[in-house]
């Protein structure tokens, strides 16, 4: 029972609808096609039913009692007699045709219990041959019953064997399910809007775009967690700003006892101890002045639509003049929505890292449309695959030297576009760092 429950999971999954307004119609739209069948097939079994046994069997029983008197006419006269009071007083026309034989013929059977019933009906009070025809006339059921001396034929009209109200009751069926899963669609979708515009506003916050709070509607729910949703905006907002403010003032006071180091170095006699601590302070400072450029450009920068393809060309024209061997394959016009300085400060500290430990840097890009992809190569001595993940952390040493904040301040950047950054192995032999950004 187990493994064909779960059989029947996948198929079932694929044939329902993955989205919540889908599958609220689908809540709706099932329950109301149940109630629509059971209701017609109570209509159906019981009235349609019952109405159509009674018709069949009145037509019956007129062909019946006019086939007895035509047994007991005397003569041509009184047998037309009898077929003109049938046609006037039963509504049959009906005709002999004398000496004829009865030709077997297969029934076809019509939609509905009519058919079916007038036959039952014919056996059991006419008792003789006959044969029926629901098709060659649309207004008429064509009957031909043997006698002993011919064939009788009766037209019967149809509307004396059906109910037109199925038709009605049908259409009234169909018409009010549509028109009441219109409105409860129009309602559902006015529902899940709400639930689509938080969703699209969560999406925009953990990719770093500033949209600003949304406004509540909806049902009390959805309400609540919009608020709730605008409640934590506001608490994460001046989380980091507080966080970014705290370390920019700390970055700031550092520079001070720098200066006070560089100064006093400055003084001592030139030697190679003097000059490896002078090397550490500069480091130092650079540190601090990238960190304090990416704190003021967090606080005002926001995110707009950047041709991605112009801004690596800039970087890699950087580096170029900065003496690095730099290869470049970038498509044209690969744009996305990015806060342009934090991504070109994160990008180009990956390069920067690469051109400090290799003598050659690849720059590439590609686009699937759902997915930007930027790689930075080096020939580098590369890191161990083990020790990839540490490098991120703040002033962590790595196998590709030096120590600071410039892969942290990038991931971060990277991280605050919905995106991700990974080392992996180049194929030039030393390190490669992939950045994945959402479109």
């Amino acid at each position: 029972m187990v493994s064909f429950t779960t059989g029947l999971e996948k198929p079932i999954r694929k044939i329902l609808p993955r989205s919540l307004l889908g599958r609220s119609l689908l809540i709706i739209l099932i329950p109301l096609v149940v109630t629509q069948l059971v209701a017609l097939g109570i209509f159906y079994g019981s009235h349609l039913d019952l109405i159509s046994r009674r018709l069949s069997s009145a037509v019956a029983g007129e062909i019946a009692q006019t086939v007895r008197l035509l047994g007991q006419a005397e003569d041509s006269y009184d047998e037309g007699l009898l077929l003109r009071s049938a046609a006037h007083d039963f509504d049959l026309r009906m005709s002999i045709d004398l000496g004829a034989r009865l030709n077997p013929r297969k029934q076809v059977n019509i939609l509905g219990p009519m058919d079916d019933d007038l036959a039952i009906a014919m056996r059991e009070k006419v008792g003789l041959p006959f044969t029926m025809d629901w098709t060659s006339d649309p207004q008429s059921v064509l009957l031909a019953v043997q006698l002993r001396d011919g064939v009788l034929h009766v037209t019967a009209p149809r509307k004396r064997l059906y109910s037109s109200m199925i038709y009605f009751y049908v259409v009234w069926l169909a018409g009010s399910a549509s028109i009441l899963f219109s409105i409860a669609a129009l309602f559902m979708r006015n529902q899940v809007r709400a639930i689509r515009r938080l969703a699209g506003a969560a999406e925009a916050f953990g990719l770093g775009r500033d949209t600003g709070p949304i406004r509540p509607e909806g049902a009390a729910e959805v309400r609540q967690a919009a608020t709730a949703f605008n409640r934590m905006q506001d608490r994460i907002r001046r989380f980091l700003a507080q966080r970014t403010e705290m370390l920019a003032g700390v970055s700031h006071d550092l520079r001070t006892p720098l200066t006070r180091l560089r100064l006093a170095l400055a003084m001592l006699p030139p030697g190679e101890d003097v000059a490896a601590m002078t090397e550490d302070v500069e480091e130092m400072e650079r540190m601090i002045r990238g960190y304090l450029a990416f704190a003021r450009g967090e606080q005002a920068e926001q995110a707009q639509i950047v041709n991605l393809s112009a801004l690596l060309e800039e970087i890699a024209a950087g580096a170029r003049r900065a003496g690095t061997r730099v290869g470049l394959d970038v498509p044209a016009g690969v744009s996305l929505r990015l806060r342009q300085d934090a991504i070109r400060r994160a990008i180009t500290n990956l390069v920067d890292n690469a051109r400090r430990h290799a003598r050659a840097v690849a720059l590439a890009a590609n686009s699937n449309g759902r997915l930007v992809q930027v790689t930075v190569d080096d020939d580098g001595p590369g890191i161990p695959p083990e020790r990839r993940e540490s490098v991120f952390r703040p002033f962590e040493s790595g196998s590709s030297g030096g120590t600071g904040l410039g892969l942290t301040i990038a991931r971060d950047i990277v991280r605050a576009h919905g995106g991700e950054i990974v080392l992996e192995d180049s194929p030039l032999g030393g390190l490669r760092a992939r950045i994945r950004l959402p479109v």
